[in-house]
C-alpha cells in the first residue's frame, strides 16, 4: 500500500515540479531562439492547459476507470515532455509544453481521487497535510532543479529527465494496480454526464484573461493598458466567467445528475469559496515571485541559472516546513483559519519588504532572507486550502473540490506571470529605448561583455525597477488576500478528525439511502 502511495506522490510531485521548473531556464531558452518577448508562453501553455483540464480529467476517471485514466495521464505527460526537449523552434516548445500540461492536470487530479480511496482509514488524517508538503516543496524544487539541469546539461534536460522517470512509474503503477476484488466499489458514468461546455467556457474564461495580460507585456509602443489587444480579451475573458456561472446554474437545474465542471454546491459554501479566492491571489503572489526572482538573479546580479536556483533553498526549505506546522496546529483542535490568516499575513510582509533591494551587482543577504517568509507562509497557505477541502467539501464531491483548488492555483499564477511579464516590457520600453537594442537584450547573456558599463547598469535597473514593481503588485493581492481569508472563520469548529467521522457517516447514509431507492424501483418494475 505504502509503494502504491509513493507511486501517486510520484506523479503528483513532477506533475506540479513542471509548472515552476522552467523558471531558471526561460532565460536561457529565450537566447538560445532568440526571442525573449514571447518566452513566458513556455509558462504559461503548461499552467493554462493544467486549469483548464483538472476537473475535466478528474470527471473522466469515473467513466474510463481510475487506473486507466492516471496511466492516459502519465502516456500524455511524458511523450510531450520528450517533445518539448526536442523542440527545434519556440512554437513547437509552447505546443508541447500545453500537451504536457494536459497530462500534468490528470495526475494531478486522479491522484487527489485514489489518494483518499487507496489509504487506510488510520491513514486518511495525514493525506492532506501530505500532499500539501508535495505541492509546495515541488513548486519551489523546481527552479533549483531546472537550474543545475541547465547549468550542467542543457535546457531540454529539464524536459527530457520526465521521459524515464514518467514511464518507470507509470509501468511500476501499472503493475502495482490491486486486483478487482480489492478495490473500492465505483459507480461508473457515461461521457454523456461529462459537462463539455463547461469545460469549453471555463478553457476559454482562463486562458482569455491570461491571454490579456502577455499580449500586454508584448506591446511596445504606447501605453498596452489602452490597446485593444489587451481590453478584448479581457472584456471577453470575464464575459466568459460570467457566463460559465450562469450555465453552471443551468446545468445544475436542469442534468443535477451529471458531473458539472463547476460543482456549484461547492462555490456557495461559503468558507470553501473563501478558500478558492484566497488561493487564486495567493497563486498570483507565489508563482510570480518563482519566475521573477531567478530572472532577477540572473540579470542584476549576474548569478548562473544553478545558482539563481540554489540560492531558492532557503525558500524551499521554510516551505517544506511550512506545510509540517499547517498539520501541526490543527492536530487537536481546527486552527485552520487562524493559520491560513498567519501565514497570509506572512507572505504580504516577505513581498512588502522586496521591494526595498536594491539594484547593486553585489547581492543583499536580505533578499534571500525576504523569501524565507514568502516560502513558510506559502507553504502553510498551500497545506490549509488541501485541508479545507477535505473537510468542507462532499464526500463525493472531494475530487473537483481539489481540482478546483489546484485551478485556482495555476488560474492566480497564470495571470500573475503574464502581469510579470507585462511590467518588465513597459519598463524596458521606457527605460531601454535608445540605450540598449533588441539584438543586444536578447544575446544578453552570451554578449554581456559587449555592454558598455552603462548600458549594463541601466539594464541592471530596469530589471531591478521591474522586479521590485512586480512584488508591489503581489503584496497589494496578497493583502487582499488577507482579507478575503478571513471568509474562512467559522464561529462553532470541530476538530477536524471528527469532521471526518461526520462525512464519512453521510455518505454512509447517502449510498444506503440511494440503494434503498434502487431496490424499490427494481422491486416496482418487476
Amino acid at each position: 500500500m505504502a509503494f502504491r502511495l509513493s507511486l501517486l506522490c510520484l506523479g503528483l510531485f513532477i506533475s506540479m515540479l513542471d509548472a515552476s521548473i522552467v523558471a531558471t531556464s526561460l532565460f536561457t531558452i529565450g537566447v538560445e531562439f532568440n526571442d525573449l518577448e514571447r518566452i513566458n508562453w513556455v509558462a504559461l501553455a503548461y499552467t493554462l492547459a493544467f486549469l483548464g483540464c483538472a476537473v475535466f480529467f478528474a470527471r473522466s476517471a469515473d467513466v474510463v476507470g481510475r487506473r486507466n485514466a492516471f496511466i492516459a495521464a502519465f502516456v500524455i505527460f511524458f511523450s510531450f515532455s520528450l517533445g518539448c526537449g526536442f523542440s527545434q523552434n519556440l512554437d513547437t516548445l509552447i505546443a508541447c509544453r500545453t500537451f504536457q500540461g494536459i497530462g500534468g492536470s490528470g495526475l494531478f487530479s486522479v491522484t487527489m481521487i485514489i489518494f483518499p480511496e487507496m489509504s487506510p482509514p488510520s491513514a486518511r488524517k495525514v493525506i492532506a497535510p501530505i500532499i500539501g508538503m508535495v505541492i509546495s516543496t515541488s513548486g519551489v524544487l523546481g527552479p533549483i532543479l531546472g537550474g543545475l539541469l541547465t547549468h550542467y546539461a542543457t535546457w531540454r534536460w529539464v524536459f527530457w529527465i520526465n521521459g524515464p522517470i514518467g514511464f518507470l512509474a507509470m509501468v511500476l503503477f501499472y503493475l502495482a494496480w490491486p486486483k478487482p476484488e480489492y478495490l473500492p466499489t465505483m459507480h461508473k458514468r457515461s461521457w454523456k454526464d461529462l459537462d463539455f461546455v463547461g469545460s469549453f467556457l471555463l478553457i476559454a474564461a482562463a486562458v482569455l484573461v491570461v491571454f490579456a495580460f502577455q499580449s500586454a507585456g508584448e506591446q511596445t509602443v504606447g501605453n498596452p493598458w489602452a490597446k485593444g489587444m489587451f481590453i478584448g480579451p479581457l472584456v471577453a475573458g470575464i464575459s466568459s466567467w460570467l457566463v460559465l456561472f450562469v450555465w453552471e446554474g443551468a446545468f445544475e437545474y436542469h442534468w443535477c445528475y451529471k458531473m458539472a465542471a463547476l460543482p456549484l454546491i461547492l462555490i456557495r459554501n461559503r468558507v470553501f469559496a473563501a478558500a478558492v479566492l484566497s488561493t487564486i491571489l495567493l497563486g498570483f503572489a507565489y508563482l510570480a515571485t518563482l519566475y521573477a526572482v531567478p530572472l532577477r538573479l540572473q540579470v542584476v546580479n549576474g548569478k548562473s541559472p544553478v545558482m539563481a536556483g540554489v540560492m531558492m533553498l532557503p525558500m524551499l526549505g521554510a516551505t517544506g516546513i511550512g506545510s509540517v506546522l499547517t498539520g501541526a496546529f490543527s492536530r487537536k483542535n481546527n486552527r485552520l483559519f487562524e493559520t491560513m490568516t498567519v501565514a497570509t499575513i506572512m507572505v504580504t510582509l516577505g513581498l512588502a519588504l522586496e521591494t526595498t533591494v536594491s539594484d547593486a551587482a553585489e547581492l543583499e543577504p536580505k533578499f534571500l532572507g525576504f523569501l524565507v517568509f514568502i516560502g513558510l507562509g506559502y507553504g502553510m497557505i498551500t497545506s490549509s486550502a488541501t485541508v479545507f477541502t477535505t473537510v468542507e467539501a462532499p464526500i463525493t464531491e472531494h475530487a473537483p473540490a481539489q481540482g478546483i483548488i489546484a485551478q485556482s492555483r495555476m488560474l492566480g499564477g497564470s495571470i500573475g506571470i503574464a502581469m510579470s511579464s507585462a511590467v518588465l516590457a513597459v519598463q524596458q520600453t521606457s527605460q531601454l529605448a535608445g540605450v540598449v537594442s533588441p539584438s543586444a537584450l536578447s544575446s544578453l547573456q552570451s554578449s554581456g561583455s559587449s555592454l558598455t558599463p552603462a548600458q549594463y547598469a541601466a539594464i541592471r535597473k530596469t530589471y531591478n525597477d521591474s522586479f521590485k514593481e512586480t512584488m508591489e503588485v503581489c503584496a497589494i493581492v496578497a493583502s487582499i488576500g488577507v482579507l478575503v481569508t478571513m471568509g474562512t472563520y467559522r464561529r462553532h469548529r470541530v476538530p477536524l478528525h471528527a469532521q471526518r467521522e461526520q462525512q464519512v457517516r453521510e455518505e454512509i447514509e447517502r449510498r444506503r439511502a440511494e440503494k434503498e431507492a434502487l431496490n424499490a424501483v427494481s422491486q416496482s418494475s418487476g
